[in-house]
């Protein structure tokens, strides 16, 4: 037994005493008595006192911000292209690429074969003078007693595929087919003023011959005179001309017949 009584002497010693800590007492009352002592730090005779609103310290606002991250960048106000008035926007013809002045000069280019062509004018691509011209020719037609709208526009279509093969095998620069297609569109008024003779008197005779290959030359000489000039192809022209003159007369039967 003295072994454990050993072991129990000398396992955890400290200095802590039971009659030191029954000694120590607290005032928890507020008494102010000999019991009162802080502990911890905090003075727990302070806790039960009651202080008047007006002494207690008022509470500072907060006038702090709520924390934003800065940007990186600055946005910028997307200018408009044409300006914020619409004093300032093009006009709508002119959004929807339809030219008057370019139209102009396009057909009187045609009426006057020998008038030189202008490339710069006659390389852009504008369909509103071909259709018009389209029109006029079915609506001649019908007049004349003919409903070939179809083979006009089939026969075009036709036409305007075949020759942009063919002059973008024989041309070095290119050509696109709306193009050619307006080149041909214009080129087709000629042929408008034969149809609206057929309205007048018959063309099978030897004057409706003679009238017919007339405006067929017109036609392919005005067409193959622009496409030389637009796509700097001198020389060519007799080359060029003749499939036109195919084509055109394709329409020249249709017309007389």
């Amino acid at each position: 037994m003295s072994g454990f009584d050993n072991l129990n002497t000398d396992f955890y010693q400290t200095s802590y005493s039971i009659d030191d800590h029954s000694q120590q007492s607290y005032d928890y009352g507020g008494s102010g008595g000999p019991y009162s002592k802080q502990y911890a730090g905090y003075d727990y005779s302070q806790q039960g006192r009651f202080v008047p609103p007006d002494m207690m310290q008022p509470q500072q606002p907060y006038t702090g911000q709520i924390f934003q991250p800065a940007q990186a960048y600055t946005p910028t106000t997307p200018q408009p292209f044409y300006g914020n008035n619409f004093e300032d926007e093009p006009p709508l013809l002119e959004e929807l690429g339809i030219n008057f002045d370019h139209i102009w000069q396009k057909t009187l280019t045609v009426l006057h074969p020998l008038k030189v062509a202008d490339g710069s004018i006659m390389n852009e691509t504008d369909l509103a003078g071909p259709m018009v011209f389209c029109l006029a020719f079915g609506a001649t037609l019908l007049l004349a007693g003919k409903i070939q709208f179809g083979y006009v526009y089939g026969i075009s279509a036709i036409g305007c595929l075949g020759m942009f093969c063919l002059l973008n095998l024989m041309s070095m620069t290119g050509v696109s087919f709306g193009c050619v297609a307006s080149v041909l569109g214009y080129c087709l008024l000629p042929m408008i003023l034969l149809s609206s003779f057929a309205v007048i008197f018959s063309l099978q005779g030897m004057v409706g011959i003679i009238l017919t290959a007339g405006i067929i030359g017109w036609c392919s000489f005005s067409a193959s005179k622009i496409f030389i000039s637009a796509l700097a192809m001198e020389g060519q022209q007799l080359l060029v001309a003749y499939p036109c003159a195919l084509l055109y007369g394709v329409f020249a039967l249709i017309s007389v017949f």
